[in-house]
Order: C-alpha cells, then sequence, then structure tokens
C-alpha cells in the first residue's frame, strides 16, 4: 500500500463524520413551504420512474430500485408520525425524525463513498474505464439506496402535503 492509500483510508472517517454533519444540520427545524414539497413530491417519482426506464432490460437494477423505494416510501410515512410540528402564526415550522432520515440518507452517502474509493483502488481498470460500464450506475448495491432515499423523500413530502391540508396554518398575527 502507497501513502495516498493509506492518506485516503484515514480521510474517509472524516469524509463520512462531515456528509453526517451536513446531513444533520440540514434535518434540523424548517419552515414547512408547501411549494417546496409539491416539488419534491412530483420530481422524486419522476425521477424514479426515468432511472426505471433506463434500466429497462436489468431486472435485477429495476426490482432492487423498487424494493428501495417501497422501503424508502414506509421509512417516510414512519418518519412523518415522529415530525414534530410548531405554529407561529400564519408559518408552520417542522423537524423530521433525525433517526429514519440520517440512516436513509447515510447509507446513499456511504454508498457513493464506497464506489470512489472502489474507482480510486481499482488496479485493474481505470478510472474511465470503470465508469463507462453499465453496471457502475445500475449494480443493486448503488440502486437500492438510491430507490430508499428517493422513496423516502418522495412519500414525507407527500405526507407532508397531506398533512398541511389537514391542518391549516393559524391565521393570527406571525410571532415568530
Amino acid at each position: 500500500m502507497d501513502i495516498t492509500t493509506l492518506a485516503l483510508l484515514m480521510l474517509i472517517p472524516l469524509l463520512m463524520w462531515r456528509i453526517y454533519a451536513r446531513v444533520k444540520q440540514m434535518l434540523a427545524r424548517q419552515q414547512s413551504l408547501i411549494w417546496r414539497h409539491w416539488m419534491s413530491a412530483v420530481f422524486f417519482p419522476l425521477f424514479l420512474a426515468w432511472m426505471a426506464l433506463t434500466m429497462a432490460d436489468n431486472i435485477l437494477a429495476v426490482s432492487c430500485l423498487g424494493a428501495g423505494a417501497l422501503a424508502g416510501a414506509w421509512a417516510g410515512h414512519f418518519s412523518l408520525k415522529g415530525t414534530r410540528f410548531e405554529w407561529y402564526g400564519p408559518r408552520v415550522y417542522f423537524t423530521p425524525n433525525m433517526r429514519i432520515a440520517l440512516v436513509v440518507f447515510l447509507l446513499f452517502a456511504g454508498r457513493i463513498v464506497y464506489r470512489g474509493v472502489e474507482i480510486y483502488l481499482g488496479n485493474h481498470m481505470s478510472a474511465q474505464e470503470l465508469m463507462s460500464q453499465k453496471d457502475f450506475v445500475q449494480s443493486a448495491g448503488t440502486v437500492l439506496p438510491l430507490g430508499l432515499m428517493l422513496g423516502y423523500c418522495a412519500s414525507f413530502s407527500i405526507g407532508m402535503i397531506r398533512w398541511r391540508k389537514a391542518h391549516p396554518a393559524d391565521t393570527g398575527p406571525d410571532l415568530a
């Protein structure tokens, strides 16, 4: 093992810690804006459908993408039950269930980091050859966390839209 490989292996925990800190910061209390929920509720299922269409010839990849999306939808629904809501006049704020969201996003980030290390340590193939292969994007280990994340985001956004329609914000003075 050369010195650059050792440096890379030592930097991976630092990279994962930074990803964890960034995701945790993104999952803090935030204002519920209905247009953001609609964008996520429309974009993520469309992206899932597009991914499935591009992988139509690889049954295992499509199956893993679908299984990940179903598991993510279940996790999003379950996470919505643990979400805290706060009202400040007409504004609604929410804090998502941190544990479930962190697991979902860190699984995806971990897979991306793993693929990067795999490219770096691939002695018999160049990065260009590895990236040109269909298996790079269509491997079951890659599309499963991708489907999990996309299903989670879509399900959580759809749940937020339904929750906002069932609980309209107070129209009193703005207290924030």
